[in-house]
C-alpha cells in the first residue's frame, strides 16, 4: 500500500531574510522528501512564513508600510531564496490567512469546550515610555537560570532554559532601553499542567522524538508516579498593540504568535488539499492514514513536543508521527550573529557566486541522526567541495 506522508519545516519569521542557519533545516527536509518521492511515496512538503507578533509590526512601522505589505514583501524574498537553493515545497503559505484563522478558532474553541482554557490576571512588564505591554522578545535581561546577559524574555540562548519574562533579572525594554514596570492584565492560558495533558505527553513523547530529547522532556514534565508535573500553564494571549488574530469576543486580546504559528501546518496543507480537490480532514483527522513529520531546530523543542501535540490531541486532530530535531549552525565555532560580523544570509551566499549545490552537499555531509550543531568552517568547506564533490563524484 502506498504511503501518504506530510512533511513540514519550522516557519521562518516574516521580518528578516533567510540565512544559512535556516537553510540547514530546509535542505535536510528537502533531501528527506526527495528520497520519499523517488521511493514512490505520496509525500507532500509544506511551509509558511510566520507572520504575526510585535516584531513584524515594529519592522513595518520602521519601513513606513503596513504589516500586510511587510508580509507580502518578505514572503516573495523567502520563496526566491529558498528556490535558489533547490528547496521544492508543494505549497508555501503564511500564518496570516483566512484558512489559518479558521483552524486557530476551531482548535481554541475545542480546547475551551474541554475545560483546558483559563482566564486569569497576570503581572506583565510595561514600557511607560512607549506606553505598551512588552512581548517576550522585546524584553532582555539576565537569565534566571545561568545568569547569561542580554537574553530574551521567553528563553535563554545559552543554557536553553524556558521561563517567563517576569523571571528575568535586571530586565530592560528593547524598545526604549528603560526599566519596565509591572502592571496587571487578564490573559488566557492553555492548561498544559492538566493531568490529561501530562498523562498524554508521557505516553506520546517516547514514540515521537529522539532518545536524547526524551530525557530532557522528562525533566521538564516531571516523571513522578504521583502524576505531579513541572509543567506550567501556557499563556496564549497578548495585549494590544499586537499584530495577529484577535481572541473571540476579546477585541483587545490577541493570540500569541506561538499559538497560531504551528496551526499553520494544518492551514497550509488545507490550502494544498483545496488545490488538489481533497479534504484537509484526510490528513488531519485522528484516524488518518497520513504520517506527519516535523523538522525543527533544538531551540523550539518545548513548543513542538509539549504545547503543539497537546493542542492537537485535545482538539481531536491528528498527532505528528515523528519530530526530527537538529542542532544550530555555527560559523568557525561561533554562533552566527550580525554583531559578530559572521551573519550570512542566503542572498549573501548567492551574491558571492557560490553554488547552492555546494551548501546542499556540505549540509548533507554533516547531517545524521544525532542532535548536534553543524559548524561551517570555510577552509573545510573549500576542501570538502573540491576534494569530494568535484574531485571524486564529478570526475568519476
Amino acid at each position: 500500500m502506498k504511503r501518504n506522508v506530510l512533511v513540514t519545516s519550522a516557519l521562518p519569521y516574516a521580518n528578516g531574510p533567510i540565512h544559512l542557519g535556516h537553510l540547514i533545516e530546509y535542505i535536510q527536509s528537502d533531501i528527506w522528501c526527495r528520497y520519499h518521492k523517488l521511493s514512490d511515496t505520496n509525500c507532500w512538503y509544506v511551509c509558511a512564513d510566520d507572520a504575526h507578533g510585535t516584531p513584524v509590526m515594529i519592522s513595518a512601522q520602521k519601513s513606513n508600510i503596513s504589516p500586510e505589505e511587510m508580509i507580502d514583501r518578505t514572503k516573495k524574498d523567502h520563496i526566491r531564496d529558498l528556490s535558489a537553493f533547490g528547496i521544492e515545497f508543494d505549497h508555501y503559505s503564511s500564518t496570516h490567512t483566512a484558512t489559518n484563522k479558521y483552524h486557530v478558532y476551531r482548535i481554541y474553541n475545542s480546547l475551551k469546550a474541554k475545560g483546558l482554557i483559563d482566564k486569569k490576571s497576570v503581572d506583565q512588564l510595561f514600557d511607560k515610555e512607549k506606553n505598551v505591554f512588552l512581548p517576550d522578545r522585546f524584553i532582555k535581561g539576565e537569565c534566571p537560570k545561568c545568569t547569561a546577559l542580554d537574553q530574551y524574555g521567553d528563553g535563554c540562548e545559552v543554557c536553553g532554559s524556558v521561563y517567563s519574562p517576569t523571571e528575568l533579572k535586571s530586565p530592560y525594554s528593547v524598545l526604549s532601553k528603560s526599566v519596565p514596570v509591572m502592571r496587571a492584565s487578564d490573559h488566557y492560558f492553555f492548561r498544559l499542567s492538566d493531568s490529561r495533558c501530562v498523562s498524554f505527553l508521557k505516553e506520546w513523547i517516547p514514540t515521537a522524538v529522539q532518545d536524547e530529547t526524551v530525557r530532557k522532556l522528562k525533566e521538564w514534565i516531571g516523571d513522578s508516579s504521583s502524576g505531579e508535573a513541572n509543567l506550567a500553564d501556557w499563556d496564549i494571549s497578548r495585549d494590544k498593540p499586537y499584530f495577529g488574530f484577535s481572541i473571540p469576543d476579546e477585541p483587545d486580546k490577541f493570540f500569541y504568535v506561538w499559538f497560531d504559528a504551528p496551526i499553520a501546518y494544518i492551514a497550509t496543507s488545507h490550502e494544498l488539499c483545496n488545490a488538489n480537490k481533497l479534504s484537509w480532514k484526510d490528513i488531519w483527522e485522528p484516524d488518518s492514514e497520513y504520517e506527519i513529520y516535523h523538522f525543527i531546530g533544538k531551540d523550539i523543542v518545548y513548543f513542538h513536543t509539549l504545547f503543539w501535540p497537546s493542542l492537537l490531541k485535545f482538539s481531536d486532530t491528528k498527532l505528528p508521527t515523528k519530530v526530527f530535531i537538529h542542532g544550530f549552525l555555527t560559523i568557525n565555532h561561533e554562533k552566527m550573529s550580525k554583531s559578530r560580523g559572521n551573519f550570512v544570509s542566503a542572498n549573501d551566499y548567492l551574491s558571492a557566486n557560490l553554488d547552492p549545490e555546494w551548501m546542499r552537499y556540505y549540509v548533507a555531509a554533516h547531517s545524521g541522526r544525532a542532535i548536534k550543531d553543524i559548524d561551517l568552517n570555510w577552509t573545510e568547506f573549500h576542501s570538502l567541495i573540491n576534494s569530494n564533490l568535484i574531485g571524486k563524484y564529478i570526475n568519476v
